[in-house]
């Protein structure tokens, strides 16, 4: 035997269907598991970056494999060249792991960032686009104006102890 049904009761029957599914109960019956916490927060570290001048500006470094490679290169003295009057870059001594990092960001003003094409450290004082290769290590309290200038800048990196 043959039943029409309408479309707008088919749906409505197969909605009951898929709520009946979600709202079943598992297999066996349910215990409270052990409480679960909440994952720590990643660490995060407080660097110092000088300049020659004297000026200088605390940065916080995220928790990431780059940022933690990067922590680990310090105290490191560099000079920072203007780049496409956007950024500050200088090459560092060796290439940073990137394993776990996004593919790329899309930088602000006050990101240091590690290109991973180009092994190089980069400060951005001005807003670019989305970068891929572009790892953000972390975020500068402010921007020193010796950055916003095209001149190269000396720069000692170190950790806040």
């Amino acid at each position: 035997m043959r039943r029409n049904v309408s479309a707008p009761a088919l749906l409505a029957a197969i909605l009951a269907s898929v709520s009946a599914l979600h709202a079943a109960p598992g297999p066996g019956p349910r215990t409270p598991g052990p409480k679960t916490e909440k994952a720590p927060a990643m660490e995060t570290v407080q660097i110092r970056l000088g300049t020659a001048n004297g000026e200088s500006v605390t940065a916080t470094l995220g928790g990431g494999a780059s940022a933690r490679a990067f922590r680990a290169l310090l105290p490191l003295t560099v000079e920072l060249t203007d780049f496409n009057a956007t950024e500050k870059i200088a090459d560092l001594p060796k290439r940073l792991a990137t394993e776990g990092e996004p593919p790329g960001v899309d930088p602000e003003p006050g990101d240091l960032a590690y290109y991973a094409p180009w092994g190089n450290l980069a400060i951005f004082y001005k807003d670019f686009t989305y970068s891929r290769g572009l790892v953000r290590l972390g975020r500068l309290d402010r921007i020193p104006d010796a950055f916003r200038k095209s001149a190269p800048v000396k720069v000692t990196i170190e950790a806040v102890p």
